[in-house]
């Protein structure tokens, strides 16, 4: 997105990317659906928001879903297996590329790379992505970027913007399961910050622990189908969703997962486009910017964890990073679609145990 409607289309600038970026990882939702749709609001108004969003979801959507019908109808893909495997590492190159385009965009000093190298070192520790960072983040920004201290007042769309991030509260498809996967993926859209990966164990608890409607292979199963799709990992909740209760679940599931993303956006845009010369409200954006810079660095690491786990996926990695660096027009599909094909080609040969253990 930045590489395009920044540098190409320019229909918004750097300030308004950076502050789409910084203001979507402070709530909680899918970061890449919540920036399009803040663009989308700026590019269109209330109606964009809408259109933009849904067009962003759709095509993820119907691949997703599809690739439900199949897994239903065959029992299993095991070539998905295969294809993860290679695709995985090409994946954390793509998030370590991307991380450093919005390095230079958005960070311009000590002060943002000292908040983020804490975000990075907290996230790791604790495995998570933690909401009360990039709260603490946007006040820190506040106090030392904004107007606190130097005779200003602070916004009341500040405070506004700050307490928004605060959290709200195949069977046959049936209206009790059905308004139960509504419920549960309305909870998952509300609860969970920042990237896709912090989704995966809220999930995981519910869907196999306290639900029963995934087994586990089903539930990393559907994992990969998020990963591997366009869209962004909470897509599995479609994937989830046709598993459970066929196209009716999958359809109920990406509303629930999505819908907190538009309220919140929309709640929280029209404050931010408002006030956004405000100091202390840049200094807000500066502070949580930094803060997803650290957390999306720490989430590429425990996400590494699980897609690198010998010489072949370190090469295909380590291959793939080159790749982006020095071939400045190669296109991100052509990148996956080459390492799904080593994938189904060395997994077979190799047979790498520890993908089934992790």
């Amino acid at each position: 997105m930045e590489r395009e409607l920044v540098g190409g289309k320019a229909w918004v600038t750097r300030q308004e990317m950076r502050d789409a970026i910084a203001v979507s990882q402070s709530l909680p939702g899918p970061l890449a659906i919540q920036v399009g749709i803040f663009i989308a609001y700026m590019r269109g108004g209330f109606w964009g928001a809408w259109a933009g969003g849904w067009a962003f979801i759709l095509p993820n959507f119907g691949i997703v879903a599809a690739l439900g019908a199949l897994y239903v109808y065959f029992g299993g893909l095991n070539w998905m297996t295969a294809i993860f495997y290679g695709v995985s590492p090409a994946v954390i190159a793509l998030i370590l590329h991307s991380c450093w385009r919005l390095a230079k965009l958005g960070m311009e000093d000590w002060p943002q790379w000292v908040v983020a190298a804490v975000c990075f070192v907290v996230t790791i520790w604790l495995e998570a992505e933690v909401a009360v960072l990039f709260i603490g983040a946007g006040i820190l920004g506040i106090l030392y970027y904004g107007s606190l201290f130097r005779g200003g007042f602070p916004s009341t769309g500040l405070f506004a913007a700050a307490a928004a991030p605060v959290a709200i509260d195949t069977k046959e498809p049936t209206a009790g399961i059905l308004s139960s996967l509504l419920a549960f993926f309305l909870k998952a859209g509300s609860l969970t910050f920042g990237s896709g990966l912090v989704i995966v164990p809220f999930l995981e608890k519910g869907l196999v622990q306290q639900y029963g409607w995934l087994n586990g292979r089903e539930f990393l199963v559907a994992v990969a189908v998020g990963m591997l799709s366009p869209g962004p990992v909470v897509i599995t909740a479609t994937f989830v969703g046709y598993l459970v209760a066929g196209f009716w679940g999958s359809l109920v599931s990406t509303i629930g997962i999505f819908l907190p993303s538009f309220i919140l956006i929309l709640a929280v845009a029209p404050i931010m486009v408002r006030h956004r010369a405000n100091p202390n409200v840049q200094g807000f954006v500066k502070g949580a910017y930094a803060a997803a810079i650290g957390t999306i660095l720490g989430a590429c690491v425990l996400l590494g964890k699980i897609a690198i786990g010998d010489w072949l996926t370190v090469l295909i990695g380590l291959g793939s990073l080159a790749a982006l660096f020095f071939v400045p027009r190669l296109s991100n599909p052509l990148l996956i679609a080459a390492t799904a094909v080593i994938g189904l080609i060395a997994f077979p040969l190799l047979q790498p145990g520890w993908v089934y253990v992790k």
